[in-house]
């Protein structure tokens, strides 16, 4: 069980309320031990934006403790794992992590 619990799947939520793109939540999901580079999703088409829309806008992730987890391509709109995810040092022994 504690196997099963150390694999749960982290979750990314993206906001964006900006004119002409989605205004409801999109959530991610990656698996913990997704290497970095590895494509979350595709943030400018799930937004509803073209890629250039999206720079446009100066789309960037936020941080509430200042280590950025993931990296927004603006040039593509793709959304990927800046560096691999330690589910112990982001939830600690939580059940679940998001």
């Amino acid at each position: 069980r504690a196997m099963a619990i150390a694999r749960q799947v982290l979750c990314l939520c993206a906001f964006l309320s900006v004119p002409h793109a989605r205004a409801e939540p999109i959530r991610y999901s990656v698996a913990e031990e997704a290497e970095s580079g590895s494509l979350v999703g595709n943030l400018a088409g799930d937004a509803g934006l073209t890629p250039a829309q999206l720079s446009a806008r100066r789309a960037r992730l936020l941080s509430e403790h200042g280590r950025q987890h993931f990296r927004l391509e603006r040039a593509s709109g793709r959304l990927v794992v800046a560096g691999r995810l330690d589910r112990e040092e982001l939830c600690g022994h939580s059940a679940t992590c998001t």
